[in-house]
């Protein structure tokens, strides 16, 4: 399947890291400088989220999914810009911001389609039936795990209605393959090529050691109810989330929505892999 090429932006949108200086200095810069071109330039992260045709990440790989996040399924193509070190999403350095940009500008920019889950979370209702809590999409992952203080989490899993196993874990982790490198890959997860179709459902700190990662294929829906009484939070991308009750239902499935990233011309994944996990180095 050939590429797909980032179309010509007529309007720009910037989201910078909100803690960092340096990153609002860079956004007051660049976006004079797209103002100057006679791009239509939008500051504002709502505006931006909904009008622009590209959106301009200045931060980190956490900026980005903040980014993917209040787009909400819009397709537009967003261009990660790291202002430390290199990321897995933010794959410019800043000093090649403006080589990127002119990159996109010139009409050959290439697009990485990015898959999405879409969770649900289903509570008992004391009527009967279940009440939805939560219908949100991640881009990474999400995780259900334990508090602090909590003793082990009972999980039962089941796949497309097929049951599964019932974990007893610190936590489950379920990543996408762009999430395989983030906190899956800490629970001794496999890494995902960021363009497969599936993902992956990862046990934290399992009871038992033959219960292993394991890849399941886009069209599978997966249930996780929670069935001990388990202080257990569910968190999203890292960024929200809430704590579960015993007999919450987590439902996980493909999205059809996808977050399209523009790739940075001088790195393919292997070498970002290389560059971040420090292979060959130990």
């Amino acid at each position: 399947m050939a590429p797909t090429t980032c179309p010509v932006p007529r309007s720009v949108g910037i989201v910078h890291k909100q803690s960092s200086r340096a990153a609002a200095a860079c956004a007051e810069e660049v976006a004079a400088a797209l103002g100057a071109r006679g791009l239509e330039v939008l500051v504002d992260e709502a505006e931006a989220a909904r009008r622009a045709d590209l959106v301009l990440v200045l931060g980190g790989d956490g900026t980005l999914i903040h980014a993917a996040r209040i787009l909400a399924g819009r397709p537009a193509p967003i261009l990660g810009v790291n202002m430390g070190s290199l990321g897995f999403l933010t794959e410019v350095p800043q000093p090649e911001l403006y080589q990127a940009l002119d990159h996109v500008l010139s009409g050959k920019a290439e697009l990485s389609e990015r898959m999405k889950l879409r969770v649900h979370v289903h509570r008992p209702a004391t009527t009967g039936g279940e009440l939805k809590l939560v219908d949100t999409e991640v881009l990474n992952d999400a995780v259900m795990a334990k508090g602090t203080l909590s003793r082990m989490a009972e999980f039962e899993v089941t796949c497309s209605e097929d049951f599964v196993t019932t974990y007893k874990a610190d936590g489950i982790i379920v990543a996408t393959p762009t999430g395989s490198t983030a906190y899956a890959l800490a629970a001794n997860g496999p890494i995902l090529y960021p363009s497969m179709r599936g993902f992956v459902l990862a046990p934290i700190c399992p009871h038992t050691l033959t219960q292993r990662p394991i890849v399941l294929p886009d069209d599978q829906t997966v249930n996780l109810r929670l069935v001990s009484e388990s202080e257990v939070y569910l968190t999203l991308d890292g960024q929200t989330g809430l704590e579960l009750v015993p007999q919450d239902r987590v439902q996980i499935k493909q999205s059809h929505n996808r977050v399209l990233l523009v790739r940075n011309p001088r790195l393919d994944y292997f070498g970002i892999l290389r560059a971040k996990l420090k292979w060959g180095q130990r």
